[in-house]
């Protein structure tokens, strides 16, 4: 079979996926140098973040991570929100919690961009997020975890995915504000 240099983009494309959440425009014109979408964008187009996307326009933080940034956005996956205790993601996006699902929100925010890099460095530290809450960032055999020992640590599982606005970390649990230490 003969591969066109079109086939091997495609290709790549599928793997860099399968790897990690990748923010792209158009991929029929294969272009290169193509502008990253928003941090909420990405999330949207994913489809892992269903829950996160739906809390986020529940909460009208959207439009806010849609804006210029940068921001760093520690984002559950569908998953995460699942291991949560049955009822609780319903009971937080009623509009009488609307405070509430803020406050858990921006506590996933942090105002600047860390990448990997960065967040390995932090080792040990606490860091605020949005909300004015402190989140500590341990390195445990190579991974970066969130709140280590907290009631609802988090471990990054896909790191650095890269927006026009800020980058998406991607955490396996939906971290607690009531852990900031």
């Amino acid at each position: 079979m003969r591969f066109t240099l079109r086939h091997l983009n495609n290709i790549a494309l599928v793997l860099v996926m399968a790897l990690a959440i990748v923010a792209c425009g158009d991929d029929d014109d294969a272009d290169n140098g193509a502008a990253l979408d928003t941090i909420v964008k990405t999330a949207l187009d994913d489809g892992r973040f269903t829950t996160l996307v739906a809390a986020l326009q529940a909460a009208g933080l959207d439009d806010d991570l849609a804006g210029e940034g940068p921001f760093t956005v520690f984002a559950p996956t569908d998953d995460a929100f699942d291991l949560l205790p049955a009822g609780t993601v319903n009971t937080l996006l009623l509009p009488a919690n609307q405070a509430l699902l803020m406050d858990i929100l921006t506590y996933h925010v942090y105002d600047g961009n860390v990448l990997a890099a960065d967040a390995i460095a932090l080792d040990g530290q606490t860091v605020t997020m949005l909300n004015g809450d402190g989140m500590t960032i341990n390195v445990v055999g190579g991974d970066v975890v969130l709140n280590l020992g907290g009631n609802r640590e988090a471990t990054v599982i896909i790191a650095d995915v890269l927006g026009s606005n800020g980058t998406i970390h991607v955490i396996d649990a939906v971290l607690d504000p009531a852990d900031a230490p």
